[in-house]
């Protein structure tokens, strides 16, 4: 999980030769609006809001699925947000206890066991959500050498017979097909390692993991035709390594279905015990990132197929402090918006900090990948993917800072947010003070039908919605209390305020003021009052008939739009 070193500036979210069927949605309005500057909102929608960001989403290994705090942290994750696909290291590795060599009568042989394979896919499918399958990493009685990764140690060799590996991937795959049905494996994407391209975790060199990737990858097709195999899942910073993969798989006539890399944009590590500090390069690093893959395969057989980030972050460490704060949520709020016009899917990675690269974290916020904490406390960026859950499926408009969406019944979304300045110094963005979003939303097709809407606003920022800022207020617990916990679990939930608005020929204006790193989700519904005409809430207390303030037949508003 490398950075890549280069930068640049944000351009169109398109896709490199104009990918059909994928044009960015609605208009791009200048952000962060001036004074006086509203973006008139069409009332047709100008296509669908891609799936991508939600397709798939990452974990910390396999085996982690076996604890109840990680089973509790995804069942609340798929109750709000419901991610498609989830994709972790580990399937081979020691820990998922598959491949068990032993000796018997002087011969070598292997016994695969699937018990706790079966018991973590049992649990993904139970809460609605389908493995990613990455391939990795090698199983011991297995492996050419002693070379491991991370705190559990995974090891990164190549396998000693590559006869064994293929025997490995096509009795686990033919067993999930027995266990499952061919017609739900053939949904699972199946991705051959990762990082091969880094060291770390690839112990061999470049043209080892092309003979790993053919090996594997026929094997996958023994098992099945339309079993969905790709690669090479790889690290930013050596973006050309895609291409003479490509140049690879069509030499060596690997089966292809998928391309796949991964995304990050923070600057090298500045370590300090027990946490990492980083520089952050602009979010459309991502989206650059994102684009690369289509750009490379212009011109190969490989340019139509799908292509999946399965990993993607701000920092690729899981102890920088920034993965738990309310500016990473606005940091990534255009990636999300803007992704899906350059991708088949982005993963982020993970969606809970039970995870354990670096060892057992030592306190409860440490910068953990994860869109939980420990214990299902929201950190901000979950409310970012929580809010964009509930926008509906047609979009109407898309800015530098919000996002337009319709659903199917009427209902009008806005997901806002407040620019973020990377340097933290003002000199590399917009200042992080604030800013305004102002719209003209259509409400009712039928114009004058509808004299009202209902707003509801739901925000978090540096105050709002921020557990990790009243973690920090308490004191920074290692291990927060039962009480502390209760405090952290209020902290995090998000502002809620709600309003009516005037509705003037089937449109509704909309000013939001934004507060620093703030992230925010309006959602509008035509009001149709039922109030009857003899009620008066002026009298809720008693008094006689005219005395009140809401005067016969009222419903009730409230509110400010800010």
């Amino acid at each position: 999980m490398r950075p890549d070193p280069s930068g640049g500036s944000l351009g169109p979210a398109v896709l490199p030769g104009g990918r059909p069927g994928r044009a960015p949605h609605g208009p791009v309005t200048p952000g962060p609006l001036t004074a006086g500057a509203r973006v008139v909102v069409a009332q047709e929608s100008s296509g669908p809001l891609p799936d991508a960001w939600r397709f798939c989403v990452g974990t910390g290994r396999l085996d982690l699925a076996l604890r109840r705090d990680y089973l509790d942290s995804l069942a609340l994750v798929q109750r709000e947000i419901g991610f498609r696909h989830i994709r972790g290291h580990g399937l081979f590795s020691d820990g998922m206890g598959v491949h068990r060599p032993y000796r018997l009568d002087g011969a070598d042989a292997v016994r695969y066991s699937f018990t706790h394979v079966d018991q973590v896919i049992d649990s993904y499918l139970d809460l609605g959500i389908r493995p990613f399958l990455e391939l990795g990493f090698m199983p011991s009685g297995l492996a050419s050498g002693d070379r491991t990764v991370f705190w559990w140690r995974g090891n990164v060799t190549p396998p000693r017979s590559w006869t064994a590996w293929a025997d490995l991937v096509k009795a686990t795959l033919a067993h999930l097909v027995d266990r499952y049905g061919l017609e739900e494996v053939r949904r699972w994407p199946v991705e051959v390692w990762n990082e091969p391209n880094l060291a770390d975790f690839w112990d061999g060199d470049e043209q080892a993991y092309h003979q790993l990737y053919d090996v594997t990858a026929r094997a996958v097709k023994e098992v099945d035709a339309d079993l969905q195999v790709g690669g090479p899942a790889v690290s930013p910073g050596d973006d050309a390594w895609l291409g003479r993969f490509a140049e690879a798989v069509a030499r060596l006539g690997s089966p292809l279905d998928f391309v796949s890399r991964h995304a990050y944009s923070a600057g090298p590590a500045q370590h300090v015990p027990f946490g990492t500090f980083q520089t952050l390069r602009p979010a459309s690093a991502l989206l650059e990132q994102f684009a690369d893959p289509r750009r490379r395969l212009q011109g190969t057989p490989y340019a139509g197929l799908p292509v999946h980030v399965t990993e993607f972050n701000s920092s690729y460490r899981p102890d920088n402090a920034v993965h738990d704060t309310a500016l990473h949520a606005a940091y990534l709020a255009p990636v999300l918006a803007r992704g899906g016009d350059l991708v088949d899917s982005f993963a982020y990675w993970t969606f809970c900090d039970v995870f354990e690269e670096q060892n057992v974290p030592t306190t409860f916020f440490h910068g953990g990948f994860g869109l939980l904490t420990h214990r299902q406390v929201r950190k901000p960026t979950y409310h970012l993917y929580a809010f964009l859950a509930r926008m509906g499926r047609h979009v109407l408009a898309r800015g530098d800072d919000h996002l337009v969406t319709r659903d199917g019944e009427g209902r009008v979304t806005v997901l806002a947010w407040a620019p973020v300045d990377v340097t933290g110094d003002g000199s590399g963005g917009p200042a992080a003070g604030g800013s305004a979003v102002r719209l003209s939303v259509p409400v009712a097709p039928d114009g004058d039908a509808v004299r009202e809407a209902f707003l509801l606003r739901s925000s978090v920022g540096e105050e709002e919605g921020n557990a990790y800022a009243a973690w920090r207020a308490l004191g920074r617990p290692p291990s927060p209390t039962s009480r502390q916990l209760d405090v952290l679990q209020r902290s995090s939930e998000p502002a809620r305020r709600h309003t009516r608005l005037p509705v003037v020929g089937g449109r509704a204006d909309v000013d939001v003021v934004l507060g620093p790193h703030e992230v925010t989700l309006l959602e509008i519904t035509p009001v149709m009052d039922h109030t009857p005409s003899w009620w008066d809430e002026g009298r809720v207390l008693g008094r006689a008939p005219g005395a009140g303030s809401g005067g016969p037949g009222r419903g009730a508003g409230g509110g400010d739009q800010e």
